[in-house]
Formats: structure tokens, C-alpha cells, sequence
């Protein structure tokens, strides 16, 4: 049992709290407990680790974790205190969790609810990142996000679209074939950006649902990794403001990683492309990325990148 409280076996009920079992509200239909969000950073609140905890615990349907359903249920998702029977620790400890009431929980309690709420591992690593303490001291404004020299040679010698983005997946730099990839944006900015307030986008992302919900969930993982980040904090807000679909995806609290996958995308003259890419970690530069886009050999989309080259003017 992962616990940081006295352990009680799973299931038994928490007599130490009266509490409805059947939803997290009273008779009246009020929250038992003061959970309004407050304004907070980098689109957070100032219990971030609550808000990801109560969205999680949302999405999740009693199905997927063999709990039958019984009666009505008003709550979306699990119950907390359904959660709590499996993480293993009282209704209690898991409420004042998610109210951010208990500071400094460990490692293993940790583990214990993020199996519980059936989280991969970039979701894990967020909820361990959410839940540590913030540094007591931190620069008074980011270092330079301008990409190295070196960088930029690299960049311009692959022969295939390749970009370096930033920790807010703004476009730093990009190669000749990258940017006649993206000809039909203006401007070619920000990844997150582009995809939610261009037109174009609608037409170049052939899934554009799915390339929306992960450019949203790789932008929800930067900002676990720094809340305090000025630039995550202006643009949340201003896709926030400006795209109800963003600010739909971005109150799921979904997160996953820029780290590789398929990209199906048209263009305006070659026509469809599937392609894949690559992220790769720049050591030198922490926050900058590498991202390089590729086509199976021999495939019709290899030879569109051919034709994607012989667009591309030489300088």
C-alpha cells in the first residue's frame, strides 16, 4: 500500500470524514469543499496539481477500471473516493491531495494514483512534476532561444524538412524545405499557434483533431515544466481567447511530449504527404528541439518530398 497517512485495507470506509459516497457534492448540490479555480500560471491554477489530479479523475469512466455501474452518478468519471480505493489511501488523504491540502507527497504515493487513474508515462512524469516543490530561486528572464550557429548548419544541410522550435513550440529556425512545406502559412511562428488560429491549417493537417489535441498536449507538458514561464503564459492566454477549441483541449489536461509519430498533411501543389517525424533534443540549448520530417523510401511520398526539393529555391 503507497501511502504517506496510516494505512487502512482498500475499500474499508474512511471514518475519519463524513462523506456521501455516491458524489463529491452535499444534499443542496454545492461542492463539499471550495474547488473554484483561481487564476493562476502558464494557463494553470494555483493548485495545478488539483486541477490535473480532478481533470484526469473526469476522463476516466468506472468501465475502464471494472468498477459497475450503479444508480446515477453525478459526477463525470470516477468518484474521489473511488479513486482513492485504488491508490490504496483514504478518501481524506486523496481529497485534501486534490485540494492541494497536503503538501510534499512522496514518490510512491504518487505512483500509487497515477496507476490508479491509468496514467502513461508522460502523464506520470507530469503529475511527479506538478506535485514538486517550485525552486526558491530562478532566472529573472529566459536565456536566448535564438538557435546555435552550429544548429543552424546542421539544419541546412539535412536534405529533408527539418524546423527548431522552442520550449513554447515557436519555430526558431527552419530549413529551405520546411519552409516550402509550410508555404501556405503566413507566418510560419508557432506550431500551436499555426494549427489553431490559421486557416490554412484546416486543409494541411489531414487529421487536424488529432494534430490539434497533440500540439495542445505537448504545449500542457512544457508548461508543467515551468509555470512560470512568461512566454506559455502569453500564448495560452491568447489561443485561450481566440479558440474555443484550444481552450476545450487545454482544460482536458491531456500531456504528451513532442518526441515522434506520423504527420499525413497535404500541400497546395504536391497534394497529400505522409510523413513522419523526429524530435530530437538539442544538449547545448535545454528547451530547444530538433524536429525532422521524413517519407518511407521508395514511397509516393518519398517522391513528393522530390518534388517539394525541386520547389525549393536554392536560396
Amino acid at each position: 500500500m503507497h501511502t504517506d497517512e496510516p494505512p487502512r485495507p482498500p475499500g474499508h470506509p474512511d471514518r475519519r470524514r463524513v462523506e456521501d459516497p455516491r458524489d463529491d457534492r452535499s444534499p443542496d448540490g454545492t461542492p463539499r469543499h471550495d474547488d473554484r479555480p483561481r487564476a493562476g500560471r502558464a494557463g494553470t491554477r494555483d493548485n495545478p496539481l488539483g486541477e490535473y489530479l480532478r481533470a484526469r479523475r473526469e476522463q476516466l469512466t468506472p468501465d475502464r477500471v471494472g468498477i459497475p455501474r450503479v444508480g446515477h452518478r453525478r459526477v463525470p468519471g470516477l468518484r474521489r473516493e473511488e479513486v482513492a480505493v485504488l491508490a490504496g489511501v483514504s478518501t481524506d488523504y486523496y481529497t485534501r491531495l486534490e485540494q492541494g491540502r497536503e503538501r510534499g507527497p512522496s514518490p510512491q504515493l504518487l505512483n500509487a494514483v497515477a496507476r490508479a487513474l491509468r496514467l502513461d508515462e508522460h502523464a506520470a512524469a507530469h503529475l511527479l512534476r506538478l506535485a514538486a516543490p517550485r525552486p526558491a530561486h530562478r532566472p529573472a528572464r529566459r536565456a536566448s532561444e535564438l538557435p546555435s550557429p552550429a544548429l543552424r548548419q546542421l539544419l541546412d544541410s539535412l536534405d529533408t524538412p527539418a524546423l527548431v522550435v522552442g520550449t513554447a513550440l515557436d519555430v526558431l529556425a527552419l530549413n529551405r524545405l520546411a519552409a516550402t512545406l509550410y508555404t501556405a502559412f503566413a507566418p510560419v511562428d508557432n506550431l500551436v499557434r499555426m494549427t489553431f488560429l490559421d486557416p490554412a491549417a484546416r486543409s494541411f493537417h489531414r487529421d487536424w483533431d488529432r494534430a490539434a489535441h497533440d500540439a495542445v498536449a505537448a504545449l500542457r507538458a512544457a508548461a508543467g515544466r515551468d509555470r512560470e514561464d512568461r512566454r506559455l503564459i502569453e500564448l495560452v492566454g491568447e489561443l485561450s481567447l481566440k479558440s474555443q477549441e484550444f481552450g476545450r483541449l487545454w482544460a482536458r489536461h491531456d500531456v504528451h511530449g513532442k518526441t515522434g509519430g506520423g504527420k499525413p498533411v497535404h500541400h497546395p501543389r504536391i497534394g497529400d504527404l505522409d510523413l513522419r517525424y523526429e524530435t530530437l533534443t538539442v544538449n547545448s540549448a535545454p528547451g530547444q528541439q530538433l524536429v525532422v520530417y521524413q517519407a518511407a523510401p521508395g514511397s509516393p511520398s518519398a517522391e513528393g518530398l522530390l518534388l517539394l526539393r525541386a520547389l525549393t529555391p536554392d536560396s
